[in-house]
């Protein structure tokens, strides 16, 4: 008796055993595949081939929310802030006030960065003019401890377009959405200018994947703010629709001035 309860036992850890070596294997985290880019097709008359194609940029359709009227539009030159040509103080805007930053020339983020600041404190609602449309994009300021709370948040996303001068490279807290190149930018630069369109389409498709609402733009600090204002219309299907709702401006907060 006891011998067939012993053979019982031994036949059930077998059964067990077993079940767990053929049991299939948990199926991994999807991993993005490697985004493609938007090619310009070779002319009819044979004036531009294929091979110059490459190096081509389809045009995206800048479209977006219209610029607020009843806003303070500051010109953004250098380091300088005017208001109609006059230099403004910074110091009289109010929470809630809408601003609408206007870059002039090469004026580099960096440049910027005390301005931004001012806002950030104050609570602004602030807007990003196109250079060369009627558009002004609605951005969430952060500095870089702010962002790097919004990071260490483990909610799923995280998107996150890092600007640089050889392209965009599109992070998730899954890692980063692959290009062409596997160790290049996820979407390069070609023929020197920015590949919007590709971006936009990398955009929708880690939008489809993830739940979050928000995205970073994170600029190089030597960017130019046109540069970057022009980045911003990769996110947007229409005038009143965007990929992702809320599109955050990373800036570089100027380091206090030590008490004398």
């Amino acid at each position: 008796m006891r011998a067939a309860i012993v053979l019982g036992l031994l036949s059930l850890a077998a059964c067990r055993s077993s079940s767990t070596v053929d049991a299939p294997p948990k199926k991994p985290m999807s991993k993005f595949e490697p985004l493609e880019q938007v090619k310009s097709a070779g002319s009819a008359d044979g004036s531009i081939d294929e091979r110059d194609a490459i190096f081509r940029v389809v045009p995206i359709e800048v479209v977006g929310p219209a610029a607020p009227e009843q806003a303070v539009r500051l010109e953004l030159d250098g380091e300088s802030v005017k208001q109609g040509g006059a230099p403004f103080d910074l110091k009289t805007v109010k929470q809630n006030d809408d601003v609408i930053l206007v870059p002039v020339g090469e004026t580099y983020l960096v440049q910027i960065a005390p301005v931004l600041a001012a806002l950030d404190d104050v609570g602004a609602d602030v807007f990003l003019q196109h250079p060369d449309q009627s558009i002004a994009w609605p951005i969430d300021l952060r500095d870089e401890a702010v962002f790097q709370s919004w990071l260490d948040d483990p909610e799923p996303g995280k998107v996150r377009v890092i600007q640089r001068a050889d392209g965009f490279e599109l992070q998730t807290n899954m890692g980063k959405l692959p290009g062409h190149d596997p160790n290049g930018p996820t979407v390069p630069v070609r023929g020197g200018e920015m590949d919007l369109k590709t971006l936009q389409r990398g955009l929708e498709k880690v939008s489809a994947f993830f739940k979050t609402k928000d995205v970073c733009f994170v600029p190089s600090f030597g960017m130019e703010v046109a540069q970057v204002s022009r980045a911003f219309a990769a996110n947007w299907k229409t005038a009143e629709v965007a990929w992702f709702t809320t599109q955050c401006l990373v800036y570089p907060r100027p380091k206090a001035n030590p008490a004398p």
